[in-house]
């Protein structure tokens, strides 16, 4: 065990890091929309017992590995795992996986910052016209953005843990909560936005199905990071006096607080705008949403508040956007990073380069997955349909193998770590846990019955994405 490993210097330093990484872009529009078409308030009710019963004993069964090897995922699974190597197998897929996210994200937040540039030089009227996504997508100065958002990245991570990441986290996730608060209270304002309200709050029990169930679950489990190995790589830097039980409830209750506070700004804008919005109309994709559906809504709203005052509102937004996917790619870049500099025994500065240079030129490729390149267009086919690079990457990585790391994660504590030298990791911190309900709910459920719904939604997932055919 490093003695040198850094560490958080407080618990909010942790819990606005962890939070960071798990609010996201899915936050701010996929998770209202979701709601809002599938049941609404019934849908908020299954989302928060999915957190509370199946995503914080998984939250807390990573970040207690982290703490106990003090590595990221890679070596973390081949020390407690006693280099057997299956468990050696699962700590390289919990690192590969948030690398290729990296570069799904990394194309997402490049699309941001372009938007962002393109609503602050005053060019809402512009971005709002429905062709423009189009090209944008399939321009050059996508490069330009790239190195911007590169430079902003690396800027945070090359600081480390404590100059870097927690220090950033402290300045942007209290800006992010407040720029969403001031939307919020904008948008309430608006005529006709109880409406959306009324959308996103009031249960719709009858929408409740298999398919609904599955998908809340996916996205609770999505929205706190688990399976990217960053709660892993993020646990490993605490310190041993650090309550990790208390630090994984905060942080599960500021990522849903913020998914929920999303939803009060997301739904009441759009009937705001659009009185006549039929819920089932709205597009499942936040790629969709952000880049060509609220474009149009800020540049609606010129006629309610004025042009200079839409451009405003438009520019908050993307900022807001754009600091919720930097958060969150710099966790996940920072798994890589780390396993990185322990299995090599190089400096951080050398771990960025390495890194920088192999998501920069994926992300490139990525980028040209709109038609810029026919071959990257389509390569590959499943499912019926030509898939691109940008697709597949989406597809096996964010969609699948997620819950295939989180089902990896019970099965390691149940099999090699044991659920007894898990208790007692978690009673580091916490004297009071080993007495507590939750320390039993968590010891039985980790073991038994979160591992067979992680399968079944993997498997489901396999087969929805892959084959095209559902059994939930």
């Amino acid at each position: 065990m490093s003695t040198s490993r850094e560490h958080f210097s407080s618990k909010i330093g942790f819990i606005l890091a962890a939070a960071g990484s798990a609010v996201g872009i899915g936050n701010l529009v996929g998770f209202p929309v979701a709601a809002t078409k599938n049941g609404g308030g019934a849908f908020l009710i299954i989302y928060a017992l999915f957190v509370a019963f199946i995503c914080l004993p998984v939250m807390l069964a990573e970040m207690g590995l982290g703490r106990r090897s003090q590595h990221s995922p890679y070596k973390a699974y081949a020390e407690l795992g006693q280099q057997t190597t299956h468990w050696r197998l699962a700590g390289w897929l919990a690192t590969f996986t948030p690398f290729m996210i990296a570069v799904f994200y990394m194309v997402i937040t490049v699309w941001i910052f372009g938007y962002l540039f393109q609503t602050l030089s005053g060019n809402l009227e512009l971005i709002a016209q429905p062709e423009y996504f189009g090209q944008f997508v399939n321009d050059y100065s996508f490069v330009g953005y790239l190195v911007a958002v590169t430079v902003i990245i690396n800027f945070i991570l090359v600081g480390g843990v404590r100059k870097g990441i927690e220090r950033a986290s402290k300045i942007l996730m209290p800006t992010l909560f407040l720029m969403l608060i001031l939307l919020v209270i904008f948008v309430l304002t608006l005529d006709n936005a109880m409406a959306g309200v009324q959308f996103y709050l009031v249960p719709d029990f009858s929408k409740i199905d298999g398919s609904v169930i599955n998908g809340a679950l996916a996205q609770a489990f999505f929205s706190l990071s688990l399976g990217m190995g960053i709660l892993i790589t993020y646990g490993s830097y605490f310190r041993r006096s650090d309550d990790i039980v208390t630090s994984g409830k905060l942080v599960a209750v500021t990522d849903t607080a913020v998914a929920f506070t999303a939803g009060l700004m997301t739904l009441p804008a759009i009937f705001a705008i659009y009185p006549e919005t039929n819920p089932e109309s709205l597009s499942d994709s936040s790629v969709s949403m952000i880049f060509s559906f609220f474009p149009q809504i800020f540049m609606q709203l010129t006629d309610i508040v004025g042009y200079g005052f839409a451009s405003v509102a438009a520019a908050i937004f993307f900022l807001l956007a754009f600091v919720a996917a930097i958060t969150s790619l710099v966790s996940i870049i920072e798994v890589p990073t780390s396993s990185f500099m322990e299995r090599h025994n190089v400096s951080r500065k050398k771990a960025l380069l390495v890194m920088g240079l192999a998501i920069t030129v994926l992300t490139l490729l990525a980028a040209t997955s709109f038609g810029l390149l026919p071959w990257v267009s389509k390569i590959a086919h499943y499912a019926g349909m030509d898939k691109s690079l940008f697709d597949v990457i989406v597809d096996v990585f964010y969609e699948t193998i997620l819950p295939l790391n989180g089902l990896l994660i019970c099965l390691f504590v149940r099999f090699r770590w044991k659920r007894e030298n898990f208790t007692a990791e978690m009673s580091e911190g916490n004297a009071a846990y080993k007495t507590s309900l939750l320390h039993k709910y968590v010891n039985f459920s980790v073991g038994t019955f979160i591992p067979v719904i992680l399968a079944i939604i993997f498997a489901n997932t396999v087969a929805t994405k892959f084959f095209g055919v559902s059994f939930l």
